[in-house]
This record gives C-alpha cells, structure tokens and sequence, in this order.
C-alpha cells in the first residue's frame, strides 16, 4: 500500500466521500474516473491510485474493469509505484487484450523501473499486432514505434532507432515533425549518406521541412535557410505562451545586475567545460550570477565548480515551463541567457514567457533563435561581419573572441604513447575529434584526397561505436583508400582525452559545422587546427578560434586550398614547428584563452543591453518574409550550398525572390540586398 502525505483536507474529505459511494454502489466508472483526475490535479496521486484499488475490489465483475485498471495503473506511474504500474496494466492487458492504450503505458512503466528491453518489447509487440489501418490503430501504432525510437536512441542503438522512426514517418507524415528530427539526426550521426532519402510515402522535401535547427547547420552552409528554418520551428514547437508576470523593478533602483544563465550543459560537456572559468571570473561587485539547471541530475566536477562559482544555484527539472519562469521572474533576473538554444533539453519555452526583460542568445547553440523573445545574440567580428547581420533575427552584439575557455582545465599528466592509441609510430597523423554527425560526403571526400596524396599518414576520428566506425572505412574503401587508414580513438574523459591530442600532427577541421570547443582544446594542447570557414554561424566559429590562438594562417581561401596545405603539411611535417611552438607560447597569452578580458567584454555587454532597455531602444526582431525564404530554402540543394560563392549565393536567393515576387506580389525585402 502506497503510504505519503497527505497535501490538503479538502484533497482527504473528497477521497473519503468518494470512497463511501464506492461501498454503497453509487459510484460508476465514469464518476470515478472524474474523481480520480481531481485528485491528480490536486497533486494526490497516491490517492487517486487508491481511490482506483478500493473500486475494483467492489466492482471484479463489472463489464469495465478493464479501463479501471488502465487508469489504476497510470495512477500508480504517476504516484512512483512504477512495480505496481506494471502489475495493473498487465491486468488490463489480460482482461481485454485489445485495448491498446494499455500497451503504450506499460512500456513507459517498464521504462520508469529501468527495464527498457521489457519497454520496447511491449510498444513492438504492440506495433506488430496492428496491421489494420484505421484512425485508432493508426494512432497507437505511430505511438509505439515512437516510443520504442525514442528508447533505443537514448540506450545507444542508432540502428534500431532510425528503424522504428522511419516506420513511424511513413505511416503519418504531416505531423510527424519530432520524429523526423530524430531520424535525421540519427542518420548524421552514423554517417548514413545521404543522410536524408525520400520514398514513396514521403518526400525528400518533406523531410527537410521537418529536419532541425541544429542538424540543418550540420546539413548545408545557408544561413538564410537557418534563420528561416529556425523562425519556422519556433513558431511550430513552442508557439505564443502567455508571459509570466515580473516584480516592477523601482524606478531608479540601483542594485547589482542579475544574469541568469539557463542549460542543461553545466556539467561535464562541451559547454560547462568552457564555462567554469567565465563563472568564476565574473565580477561580484558589479552582477549577481544565477545558475538556472535543467539537465542530468548527475554529479560530476565540472557541475561542482560552476555551483561554487554561482552566486545561486537553481534546478528547474523538476518543474514546467510555467513554474521555472515564475521562479527566474521572482528572482528578479534582469538579462536571462540562453545556454542552450534548439539543443537538447533546452527550456525554450522558459523564454518564450519572458521570465526577464532581457533574453541573450550565447555559446550553446551555433545560429539565430529566429524568435520574438531573443533580442540578443553574442558573437565576434569573424563569426559575424556587419554584411551578415541579415542572417540573424537578434541584434549581434560582439566580444573580440566568442569562444569562452577553462584555463584551469585538468590534463592528465600520462600522455599515451601512439602504440597504445593503436596509431602507427613514425606516421603522419589527421585527427578530427568531432562528433561523427559533423562528417558529410563533401568533407570526407577532402580528406580521402589529403590521405592518399600523402602515402605515410593516417586519419585519427573520435568513435563513433562499431557499426558507425565500419560503415566510415566502407565509405573510404569505395573511394579508393585503404580502411584500416583510418583509425579510431574511444572516448576517454576529459583530461585523458585532452593528454592524447599532442600525439596527432594537424587537426583537419569539418565544415559545414565545424569545430567549436574541439578546435579550442586541440589549439590548448599545441595540435595546429586547418580550417576552411563557410558562411554559417556553425561554419565560422573555428577560423575565428584559430585567428584568436594566433595562428591565423591556418584559415585556408577555399576548399582547394585547404587540401592542398593539409597535403603540403603531410609531406613536410616541418612547416609545422612554428605554428605549434607559438601555439604552446602563446598559451598564457593569447586572445583565445584570456578569459579574464573575455569576461569583462561580456560584461561590459550586459550594461548596454542594459543601458538600451532603459532607454526603451531594445531591439526588435525582423521576421518579414522569412515564410517565403523557407519555402526557397526548401527547394535549394542544402547539402551542396558550401560549394557556392558569397555572390553566388546571394545572387541565388535574389533570383528565387524574384520568381516569388513575380508569383505573389510579395512586398521587397531590403533583407538580401541590404549589403550587395
């Protein structure tokens, strides 16, 4: 029996009323399942479920018993008894083997108690079973699949993941639009090329449409599209909100500026590993930092360091989006800060309620919100020249380096030896350590090329498991190269993997998403980086990085020029020395890893954003026509677009719009034209 407080008297005396005309027969289902969600609102789950096992041990012969259970089991779920859960569904199950509600829930309880090989074996069972198509069935087949996609993504089986999606996105296109961002993703992240294949039930169109933000900046080199592409999923996923209401700040008070920062990444990630020096350097007397949590509820040192450096720490996972932005509202935040953007488990919709006046767009995520509740996006002079503002609904605000960095970060003091990398000893060594979704045809097309210029020398990846791995040598094998050139490095934490970076030669960059954090650590380690910027945020983070370790160089005029220096290094290792003898000088020194001034600059950003709210000059963004640039990005060949000229490239859009205005009398947009 389930034993917890009891939360209110009303929640008590409505239970026993209930519970009275259970005893005296006055009570039909319908009446108690009524009462049932009453209590659920109320937050009394353990009495809901109760109220449930007192009726079906009055009623065992009635005709409905079986939608009792259903409801006694989600009551259960609800209340933590995921055991119980379990029990109570598989009874509904056995009284009315047809009910397929019951199948979905008990595959979520299964994964409630950690069993997930039992959860998937529920939802496929179920899926299998339906082959009739009608509305019903249809319904909680698409269900299950998702389900079981869902799972067997987060339990690393990419395979059986995609399958079941990709069933899923058959069956019902239109609204299919998560499932079809996960399949996309899982896709690039296993090196399935091309990564999006239409068929005859969906179209490679409609898969596009249904790609997202952050996998399309992984897809093709189209700012344009990504501004669109974003505005178009902002408004489908979190929509119009109702804003929160916010403590009126006294005219005139003078107090110290409260940032709030918002992710799911302080902790051992790309992002909080960045980010715990700028915590530590912010200046007290001047801000008050909040730290607004919401992702694993997981320990770990990074997490630790950032908590200390807070000046508050709050986790929102425990609560809705209405509740976090009530509390960021009560804090009083001034300028909130989007850690996340459109990466996983970011709060987007915190934002969209306005918890705080102010709402800036850093770091997390490598591109333009496209919503109305981001005014501001922090980037730098290389990432964003003036010419490109028009790609970004936010007003760009810049540091002379966007890249934050831990100069603290631990290294492990035992560098491996190549041998025990498993990279042949007197070889050159390539070595890319971004995540597999990074890698594209057009990229690994470059580097089979550099390799087999350059006879002696290897290309060191970051694993991306068995199959993944099997799969990129397969690629290499059907472009003339040996497979066993390209080597593999498992994942190691953090300061074992920055200790091996010294054993590569030259870190070949990725594009059109190229190397953020990576870049910086490889640089940090004395690793040469060659990069070839695009015209995307996502393209140009790394050129910027190299620009501001020093070694400036590196940033290659295009892809010709890229594999022919990546070539000229492998042949002659030598011309490497300067770059990695000021790399490892320069260290201490260089604009990259200057936080202290990086963190003053950002500082001195939240004042004018500060300053422009109290002239009442915040800024407002600008959505005209972004409808109608989606609907031309949609039709362009995203995968290719890297391959165009910044004149091409305009000159492609202007025609497009062209052809619009001429179909539909569509007003001018100064948008493109802006900076020709």
């Amino acid at each position: 029996m389930l034993i917890t407080p009891i939360k209110s008297k009303i929640a008590q005396d409505f239970y026993e009323q209930a519970v009275s005309r259970i005893r005296a027969a006055e009570l039909p289902l319908g009446d108690l399942i009524g009462a049932g969600e009453n209590l659920r609102l109320l937050g009394e789950h353990a009495l809901s479920a109760a109220l449930y096992r007192n009726w079906i041990s009055f009623n065992s012969d009635d005709a409905v018993l079986y939608a009792a259970y259903f409801n006694y089991g989600v009551a259960l779920r609800d209340a933590g008894d995921f055991c119980g859960a379990i029990l109570a569904l598989k009874e509904c199950i056995r009284i009315k083997p047809d009910f397929h509600p019951a199948y979905i829930n008990l595959g979520r309880a299964f994964e409630d108690s950690g069993q997930l090989g039992a959860a998937v074996k529920e939802w496929l069972t179920l899926a299998d079973s339906l082959s009739a198509v009608n509305g019903s069935t249809l319904k909680h087949k698409v269900l299950a699949l998702q389900q079981t996609g869902r799972v067997l993504e987060a339990a690393h089986s990419p395979e059986a993941a995609e399958d079941a999606l990709r069933q899923s996105i058959e069956l019902v296109t239109p609204s299919q639009t998560e499932a079809m961002q996960h399949w996309i993703s899982l896709r690039q992240g296993q090196c399935k090329w091309p990564v999006i294949v239409g068929s005859e039930f969906i179209s490679e169109k409609a898969l596009l449409a249904g790609i997202s933000p952050l996998s399309l900046s992984n897809y093709g080199d189209d700012p344009m599209f990504q501004l669109a592409h974003a505005h178009h999923y902002n408004k489908q996923t979190i929509g119009r909100p109702k804003p929160v209401l916010r403590p009126a700040r006294a005219t005139g008070e003078k107090r110290k500026l409260r940032i709030g920062y918002v992710s799911s990444d302080m902790r051992e990630h790309a992002v909080g590993f960045a980010l715990t020096d700028v915590f530590e350097q912010h200046d007290r007397a001047q801000f008050e930092i909040f730290a607004y949590y919401c992702g694993i509820a997981r320990p770990d040192p990074t997490k630790e360091r950032i908590k200390a450096a807070a000046c508050r720490w709050i986790d929102i996972n425990g609560m809705d989006d209405d509740q976090a932005a009530h509390a960021i509202a009560q804090d009083e935040i001034d300028i909130l800060v989007d850690l996340n953007g459109y990466t996983k488990d970011a709060r987007t919709p915190v934002f969209a309620r306005r918890p705080a006046p102010i709402a800036i767009n850093w770091f997390g995520y490598p591109g333009s919100m496209g919503s109305p509740y981001h005014h501001y996006l922090i980037a730098d002079p290389y990432i964003i020249p003036p010419e490109n503002e028009i790609y970004y609904s936010e007003k760009v605000l810049r540091l002379d380096c966007y890249q934050p960095n831990d100069r603290k970060r631990p290294v492990a003091s035992q560098r491996p030896a190549r041998a025990e990398c498993g990279l042949p000893e007197n070889a050159f060594v390539y070595c890319s350590f971004n995540g597999m979704q990074k890698l594209t045809p057009l990229v690994f097309e470059r580097w089979t090329t550099i390799l087999k210029e350059v006879p002696n020398s290897v290309l060191w990846l970051l694993s991306g498991g068995e199959a993944t791995n099997a799969r990129v040598q397969s690629h290499a094998a059907e472009r003339g190269l040996d497979p066993e050139r390209i080597i593999f490095a498992e994942k190691r934490p953090n300061p074992q993997h920055l200790a091996r970076y010294p054993i590569a030669d030259l870190f070949l960059d990725s594009l059109p998403y190229g190397a953020h954090t990576t870049a910086a650590d490889a640089l940090w380690m004395g690793v040469p980086v060659l990069t070839l910027p695009g015209r995307s945020f996502a393209s140009r983070v790394c050129a910027s990085v190299v620009r501001a370790a020093g070694v400036g160089e590196l940033i290659c005029a295009s892809p010709e020029d890229y594999v022919a220096r990546a070539i000229a290094f492998g042949r002659d290792p030598s011309t490497l020395a300067p770059f990695k003898q000021r790399l490892i000088e320069g260290r201490e020194t260089s604009l990259l890893f200057d936080t202290p001034r990086l963190v003053r600059d950002l500082e001195a950003l939240y004042r004018q954003a500060w300053a422009e709210y109290e002239n009442g000059t915040l800024p407002t963004p600008d959505f005209s026509n972004l409808d109608t640039y989606h609907e031309i990005g949609l039709e362009l060949d995203q995968k290719n677009t890297e391959l165009l000229g910044e004149g091409a490239y305009r000159a492609l859009y202007k025609t497009k719009l062209s052809e619009w205005n001429a179909f539909s009398a569509l007003r001018s947009d100064a948008r493109m034209w802006k900076e020709a």
